[in-house]
């Protein structure tokens, strides 16, 4: 039977970066001592105040066709939020989805033609090439410096623009490096953007998960908003991967372009999870600060562990819930690394690669376990990356033995 060329369009590389982390639920499922930390998914508990929101609203029968765009409600919230941060905008502004991963999908199906290019620094999220590639546009990937700590470049991103340039997608804070995208740089981005005519997909998923320094949305410098487009969710943030509650911002017209698409492909989202949502963004949990100070403390113990040794060293992230770990001093592969260290030490990261050549050498781990377990974890990868460095590496005695 014949299959759409879509089909090709969203597999490869991206989709298989995950297979070790399904390698590593198998054996855990199998009854292995398996730790995960291969996926950005939080370990705490949703806050109990959401959960009962969400109870409560289905108690009271909201469990028919929802408003395709959003509850006037939620999309009320999400655009007070982002008042508050000087970004003018109002409902007729917002769009809900299922999670910020359906509404990047369905905003490049709304902006983008097959030919289009998009801009996208790598290392980059794993799916954003299967996403843009779904429209028949192709990423250029705008490498990002390892021995610049991954920061983002706006010349090398000026560089890249070409006439078939239509957009640019940027991520801050970033996934996987924990990076976070200054003032003068968004500036710089915000003019090319206006020089060249250009969308800018700015995914904020991470927006409330900074530990030093302050997230600045782009939209709110002079000329962005009419070619800004902010995908965001309460996943990471309030610990809400399984809800399935992200948005788009943007220009109206743009919204209502999503809100067609949206009628044919998810036709809204649950009425009680929006409720919840809801009461979520008006009376933000007490647990949201806690969170985000159990993820910065999770960072220290990693970084602490990882320090003495010569066979890795770190990239200490300002913001996010991962971190990079350099072991191109082993002499493996981040792949063959990340595969040893999962059969030697029942610990899955994901391999830098996944993300993009520039991390070649670095593997992902995820914060996303008790720090004194983090810290366990991270011992025992250096005790991995040691053994690999000292097989590279023989001793002297060795040496001799061999002359």
């Amino acid at each position: 039977m014949h299959y759409s060329r879509l089909t090709d369009r969203i597999a490869g590389e991206g989709a298989a970066a995950w297979d070790i982390h399904y390698r590593a639920l198998a054996r855990q499922a199998a009854g292995e001592q398996i730790t995960v930390l291969s996926v950005g998914d939080p370990d705490f508990a949703t806050p109990t105040p959401i959960v009962e929101s969400a109870v409560a609203s289905l108690r009271g029968g909201a469990t028919h066709y929802p408003d395709v765009q959003g509850k006037l409600a939620l999309r009320q919230s999400i655009a007070d939020d982002y008042h508050r941060r000087g970004f003018d905008v109002g409902p007729d502004n917002v769009i809900v989805m299922a999670g910020a991963q359906c509404g990047l999908y369905a905003a490049a199906q709304c902006l983008l033609d097959s030919g289009d290019q998009v801009l996208v620094p790598e290392p980059s999220y794993v799916t954003y090439e299967a996403v843009l590639r779904a429209t028949g546009a192709e990423m250029v990937q705008v490498p990002l410096n390892s021995e610049e700590d991954f920061r983002l470049d706006p010349a090398a991103l000026e560089a890249a623009i070409t006439p078939r340039t239509r957009a640019i997608l940027l991520n801050s804070p970033h996934n996987p490096t924990g990076q976070l995208i200054d003032a003068d740089t968004w500036e710089a981005v915000a003019a090319l953007c206006r020089r060249h005519d250009l969308w800018l997909i700015s995914d904020e998923v991470y927006a409330e998960l900074i530990f030093e320094g302050e997230h600045l949305c782009p939209a709110t410098l002079p000329g962005m908003a009419e070619r800004s487009v902010i995908v965001s969710s309460l996943s990471k943030s309030h610990a809400m991967t399984g809800w399935r509650l992200g948005w788009v911002l943007g220009p109206e017209t743009l919204i209502q372009h999503l809100a067609h698409l949206a009628l044919c492909m998810l036709y809204g989202c649950p009425d009680f999870i929006q409720d919840a949502a809801c009461d979520a963004l008006k009376t933000p949990p007490a647990e949201l600060d806690d969170m985000r100070e159990a993820y910065r403390v999770r960072r220290d113990a990693v970084c602490k562990a990882l320090a003495e040794s010569t066979a890795v060293a770190t990239i200490r992230p300002p913001a996010g819930m991962f971190l990079m770990v350099d072991v191109r001093a082993t002499g493996l592969s981040s792949q063959a690394f990340a595969d040893r260290l999962l059969d030697e030490e029942g610990i899955s990261v994901l391999s830098g690669e996944a993300f993009g050549p520039s991390a070649a050498g670095f593997v992902r781990i995820s914060l996303t376990m008790e720090a004194e377990r983090l810290a366990a974890a991270s011992m025992r990868l250096v005790a991995c990356a040691e053994r690999a460095q000292a097989e590279r590496s023989p001793t002297p005695a060795a040496e001799a033995d061999c002359l």
